[in-house]
């Protein structure tokens, strides 16, 4: 397990993180978005251990990071602006993993160039941002680490890379139980893989959720009665947003779906819609509902 305790971070006098705290259980993909700036990138390189935090703690099973190589060979992180060897290709970067990474599986790492597709011998300068895109994450699993930091994973990729990538990462969680954090700037990327999401701001997690429970609790009403009313009408309801127009009401509610409706039933209205929503428009009406403009976080 990741555990993080009030992380403070600060470079001269912008501070990236602040009293920054969370615990990543085992074999998840984590979801990290944020604005440029958030932090969310500074956050990774501290869970890697290539800074300090200035003060709090950072553990991985129990055991500080810093400094630590027995902690720091359980760990990759691939960082959005990659790194490879001067001149080198696949086959020699697959060397130099190697020898920080004792599991490396050179039979995955042949496999993984297979499916994306790549030449291992050619040169890495040659290939486009998106192809080195592909070989950092084809290293990454092969390295067969116990923990896997991507900062920004699909960026540059087109949309069928995405999917690939998306799915070799799922593979991995889910056979081998791999803990593996995703940051990006889109919640879009992220819904069809996370298990859970956190939403970074200004150096803290201001929201985090299980991806399932988020999108099941809430759910958009549209509703209309023959007689007037208002919100009153819908008291024992929890709502985190409602608006009516004449006799349509459309609010956004927190609870048991097939309950709330039932309950909607009972009043014998002209018309019901309980409508699923979306992972982005869960995340506007909780950040709405904590005191936060989502739209304005993320841009």
């Amino acid at each position: 397990m990741i555990c993080a305790k009030n992380i403070t971070m600060q470079f001269d006098d912008f501070t990236a993180l602040k009293n920054m705290s969370c615990e990543i259980p085992d074999g998840i993909i984590y979801g990290l978005v944020g604005s440029n700036g958030a932090g969310k990138s500074t956050f990774l390189r501290l869970l890697s251990g290539v800074y300090r935090p200035k003060s709090g703690e950072i553990t991985v099973d129990g055991a500080p990071v810093y400094e630590n190589p027995n902690v720091k060979k359980k760990i990759l992180y691939v960082p959005d602006e990659l790194y490879f060897l001067p001149q080198s290709n696949m086959r020699v970067m697959a060397n130099f993993y190697a020898a920080a990474y004792e599991d490396f599986s050179y039979d995955r790492f042949e496999k993984l160039t297979k499916t994306f597709g790549l030449d291992p011998t050619a040169n890495i300068n040659t290939f486009s941002k998106g192809m080195k895109r592909q070989a950092s994450t084809i290293l990454a699993l092969s390295a067969m680490p116990q923990y896997l930091f991507f900062d920004e994973t699909f960026d540059g990729l087109d949309p069928v890379m995405r999917n690939l990538v998306k799915q070799v990462i799922y593979n991995d969680v889910m056979e081998r139980k791999t803990t593996t954090i995703i940051t990006s700037h889109s919640l879009r990327e992220l819904e069809d893989t996370c298990d859970q999401l956190a939403l970074l701001h200004k150096g803290g997690i201001v929201f985090e959720s299980d991806i399932q429970n988020l999108k099941t609790s809430l759910f958009k009403v549209q509703v209309a009665f023959k007689e007037r009313f208002d919100r009153a009408k819908f008291e024992n309801i929890e709502m985190l947003n409602y608006t009516q127009a004449g006799s349509v009401a459309t609010f956004i509610a927190r609870g048991d779906r097939e309950a709330v409706a039932a309950s909607i039933r009972e009043k014998n209205p002209l018309l019901l819609d309980v409508l699923p929503l979306n992972l982005e428009e869960v995340f506007i009406y909780e950040m709405e509902a904590l005191g936060y403009a989502f739209k304005d976080i993320l841009m």
